[in-house]
């Protein structure tokens, strides 16, 4: 059993939106490309540096917050805002990340939840971006300048499948070069790194910067495409912990990971929200808890590990039947 080329899934994810004219089918596509770019954002810093981020939604809000204010008080398109956005969140990764890289394990965990905390406090209590109350976009004619389609979700689809495809190739690229090897050195053990001589902070640096910058475009696309945020919506732990357990249920610090982990469990939270309503709440998420704790317990390479052993026994037979 070959492994699936790359080119092939994203062909096919692709042109499933463009087949299927369904608008919910669409919507899940959508949310879909949105968190498998998150996370395979999120793979840079965790899944190859090995340093656990609990915070990657306040990366997410700011880049929602970023473009929205913008927009909202200065009518400054949420392109320019999406920029803007991924400078700022680049520059508080680097504020944030340099005195917490002394931490290591789950220290280094605990500490960026707590930031992500206090950033969503501190705009909860901001009155200039409307505090708790949040901020609802004005709603425009159709136009790709200021990011807004009312007739149809395609255009979301092209955007969303851009970003996501930037954040896979650039997860890529950063995988199959120098310092993809560094970081996974710095991943197994970072002293035998630092011994060999790889500067363990900058490196650090480099892989969580540019995790943020990442994770803050999927911000201004999500807050364009709901019209409407608020802290307890973009800065939430729910985020940061869907982005987490997509990943770990996909494989950590594998390219593939996030998108069969985002395959799985948005099609499942979309679906049972929509036929379930309210009387199905939570039930995803039990059904993907489940999932989540039998992966730990038989199988830590998430979905990844289960295709390469069943691959690995598969030449074994191939062989002995042979």
């Amino acid at each position: 059993m070959k492994k699936l080329p790359l080119y092939v899934i994203l062909t096919a994810f692709f042109l499933l939106p463009l087949i299927i004219p369904d608008v919910n089918f669409q919507h899940i596509m959508i949310m879909l490309f949105l968190f498998a770019g998150l996370g395979e954002s999120w793979n840079i810093i965790t899944g190859f540096a090995g340093q656990t981020s609990f915070g990657h939604a306040a990366f997410f809000g700011i880049g929602a917050y970023t473009s929205t204010v913008l927009f909202y008080k200065f009518g400054i398109s949420p392109w320019v805002g999406m920029i803007l956005g991924s400078i700022i969140a680049s520059v508080i990764a680097f504020l944030v990340s340099y005195p917490c890289f002394k931490l290591k394990g789950h220290y280094f965990a605990i500490a960026t939840l707590a930031v992500a905390e206090i950033i969503k406090q501190l705009f909860v209590s901001w009155d200039y971006v409307e505090g708790a109350t949040g901020i609802s976009i004005p709603v425009v004619d159709n136009s790709f300048w200021l990011m807004q389609f009312h007739n149809s979700k395609i255009p979301y689809i092209l955007i969303v499948y851009a970003l996501f495809c930037l954040s896979l190739f650039a997860a890529i690229t950063i995988e199959k070069n120098k310092t993809g090897y560094y970081l996974k050195a710095i991943r197994e053990s970072h002293e035998a790194a630092e011994a060999l001589g790889i500067n363990t902070t900058r490196y650090k640096l480099f892989a969580m910067i540019t995790s943020a910058a990442l994770t803050s475009l999927f911000g201004t696309l999500y807050a364009q495409y709901i019209l409407y945020i608020d802290p307890f919506m973009v800065f939430s732990l729910e985020i940061s912990m869907k982005i987490v357990l997509l990943t770990v249920l996909g494989g950590l610090g594998n390219v593939y990971g996030p998108i069969i982990g985002a395959s799985i469990l948005i099609p499942l939270s979309e679906y049972t929200r929509n036929y379930l309503g309210g009387t199905g709440k939570g039930i995803d998420l039990m059904i993907y808890g489940a999932l989540i704790i039998l992966i730990a317990c038989f199988e830590p390479q998430g979905v990844i590990g289960i295709l390469a052993k069943h691959k690995k026994r598969g030449a074994v037979y191939g062989r002995s039947s042979a």
